[in-house]
């Protein structure tokens, strides 16, 4: 059997929840810069290390998804100083698009069974192998042959 980069990834992942305690802490000090904060949970240290090392190995955000990010943040720290618990009375309206809404000119990619799927989303649906459709999960159908959910098969 061979073992490709992403398998190597995801045993490296895998293997962080073996890890004592001790070893967790000194990858959060190596990743953050500083010790982590006292009593945190070992699933956080877990999490925060295979964050770093999916970081390292598939790259880190783009600029504009942090920018996105960070607008998503202020509005939602906005709404809840103005006592609302939902960021929809933004002026721009966007927290108030479905929970899956992904912006027209996005690309979605999977890797299923070893080969990567791509999907443009475009006005009114998506694009996958030069077909348009107008559902998520009639792709994730197309791809695996089963009925999933397609935001969810996209990790959305």
């Amino acid at each position: 059997m061979t073992v490709t980069g992403k398998d190597t990834i995801e045993l490296k992942v895998t293997a962080l929840g073996d890890l004592p305690r001790e070893q967790l802490l000194a990858q959060w000090r190596k990743a953050f810069g500083v010790d982590a904060p006292r009593g945190v949970h070992k699933a956080l240290l877990i999490r925060a290390a295979a964050f770093h090392l999916q970081q390292k190995h598939y790259g880190a955000l783009s600029t504009n998804a942090k920018r996105l990010l960070k607008i998503a943040v202020r509005e939602v720290r906005s709404a809840t100083a103005a006592g609302d618990s939902s960021p929809t009375n933004s002026t721009n309206n966007t927290a108030s698009a479905p929970r899956h809404a992904v912006p027209t000119g996005a690309r979605l990619v999977r890797d299923w069974n070893g080969k990567s799927h791509v999907v443009d989303v475009v006005e009114g649906g998506f694009v996958y192998e030069g077909t348009r459709y107008r559902s998520l999960s009639k792709i994730a159908g197309e791809i695996t042959g089963t009925n999933w959910s397609g935001p969810r098969f996209f990790g959305l």
